[in-house]
């Protein structure tokens, strides 16, 4: 058996190491280090609650809306009300086109340059994977990233600016839409189904959200351009159905309430396929394998305590842990809560994959441009956009939202009209945790048992794959 370090990972928003035990060119076990400690939770501490807003945000640059939706969410329980409709409508809008915006970043940026790499190309593939994908230089990046400039427009008519906007507040958002203002929403969602159907897809929204089987994707791929159909061939060719399973238990918060429900809804995935009521209430956070001291399980009461010389630990993330189990979150797991035709026949035959994974955050990025475009219209211009209330009660409340990369909370307990313990659990806090006091291993570590690496070993596209396909955002992890 011989040891490996890969890492530090390049096109990673944050710092991200992984050790890996080979034994005859595959991967018999993995532990997954944050090396970066951030303190947030201890930063909140003390302060005022409504602080939150403006400290929580930055956590991040690129999910920050999220953050601030989460941290919004668990002041409006502190203060006992609902938020606007109106303004459910505007977070709803801006919460959706960050979310789309990192999806088409992981997709162009983070993800796909790998196919470029010089270990493909003996593949009959690679030359036009490479003229399109390759990192700095791929024709794809150029009409990528004005698309995503164009669609975070979006933030500036909603949020005034983008990231770290004080616009989400507990009550809605804090700027009215006019109607001139509703026309420019209106034009940047129709730019961005315009570039999702001309280069992402190749064919209207509509017509790939009805592909409901495997069959029909496979059909519907053939001789198709489009950067979905490009990625299908190679996905199938590199076989990455079989790279990096999940375990079978997936998990979403919902996401994009409204005021008695959610676009996506809640729940919990199990293995054998059924969709059951999410026991929130059984989160716990686990930190045997953690750079922190124990306090408690429960996120509601427990304090990050960092521990820098803790024996046996590996990690600044602790291990989040849904009635004792780790579970993988993303988009994956949103659609297939939900019930998404395609998502759920893929999921049949199989857990969750490298292929799977990366379907489903393109499934739902055409889902978010059909929602935006329902929102912008839904919107009643002469009706308040924010309830406004400062005053919180004492006792413990919490957030629980979807970012981009899944399921995000901030527990929050106010005594005194002060913050006494902020705790966050991040998307990636689920998918790279450590493992737990029983030895059990966080999502990405069991993805990446059984990847073969063969001589190239650090080197091995295999593992950037696995890796890439959960899109970690590290910098929210550790905190």
């Amino acid at each position: 058996m011989t040891r490996i370090t890969v890492g530090p990972f390049n096109r990673v928003e944050g710092d991200l190491e992984v050790r890996l035990d080979i034994e005859s060119g595959r991967v018999t076990r993995a532990e997954v280090t944050a090396p970066l400690y951030r303190g947030f939770e201890q930063i909140l501490e003390g302060r005022p609650p409504l602080d939150a807003l403006v400290i929580a945000p930055r956590i991040c640059g690129i999910c920050s809306v999220s953050q601030s939706i989460a941290a919004a969410a668990a002041l409006r329980q502190a203060m006992g009300i609902a938020a606007a409709p109106n303004g459910i409508l505007a977070a709803n809008i801006a919460h959706a086109a960050e979310n789309a915006a990192d999806h088409l970043t992981h997709f162009y940026i983070f993800f796909m340059p790998d196919f470029a790499r010089d270990a493909y190309v003996a593949h009959a593939w690679h030359s036009a994977a490479a003229e399109r994908f390759a990192a700095t230089k791929g024709s794809a990046a150029r009409e990528a990233l004005p698309a995503r400039a164009r669609l975070l427009e979006i933030m500036g008519l909603i949020a005034g600016k983008w990231p770290h906007s004080l616009a989400f507040q507990p009550g809605g958002t804090t700027r009215a839409i006019e109607l001139g203002e509703r026309v420019r929403l209106n034009a940047i969602a129709a730019s961005f189904r315009g570039f999702l159907e001309r280069a992402v897809f190749a064919d209207r929204l509509e017509n790939v959200l009805a592909l409901s089987t495997s069959d029909e994707l496979d059909r519907w791929r053939e001789g198709r351009a489009g950067d979905f159909a490009h990625f299908l061939r190679i996905a199938d060719a590199l076989d990455l159905a079989h790279l990096g399973p999940g375990s079978g238990l997936l998990m979403s918060f919902g996401a994009y309430h409204e005021s008695d429900s959610a676009h996506f809804r809640a729940g919990l995935r199990t293995r054998d396929g059924t969709t059951e009521a999410l026991p929130s209430n059984r989160i716990t956070e686990d930190v045997s394998h953690a750079w922190m001291r124990a306090t408690s399980l429960d996120p509601a009461e427990s304090r990050t305590e960092p521990d820098a010389d803790k024996p046996d630990a590996y990690s600044w993330c602790k291990a989040p842990r849904l009635a004792g189990e780790p579970v993988e979150v993303g988009a994956l797991a949103r659609q297939a809560i939900d019930g998404q035709p395609l998502i759920s026949a893929l999921l049949a035959g199989g857990r969750s994959n490298v292929r799977n994974r990366v379907i489903a955050r393109l499934i739902e990025t055409a889902r978010l441009a059909l929602a935006i475009e329902h929102w912008i219209k839904a919107l009643r211009l002469n009706e308040p956009f924010c309830d406004n209330s400062t005053s919180t009660a004492d006792g413990n409340f919490v957030g629980l939202v979807e970012a981009a990369r899944g399921s995000l909370g901030h527990w929050l307990a106010v005594r005194s009209g002060r913050i006494e313990r902020y705790q966050i659990i991040a998307p990636t806090s689920w998918n790279f945790s450590p493992r737990d006091a029983d030895g059990i291993a966080g999502p990405l570590e069991q993805a990446l048992v059984g990847t073969e690496v063969g001589d190239a070993g650090a080197r091995a596209v295999g593992i950037q794959h696995v890796v890439r396909s959960f899109d970690p955002c590290m910098v929210c992890t550790a905190h």
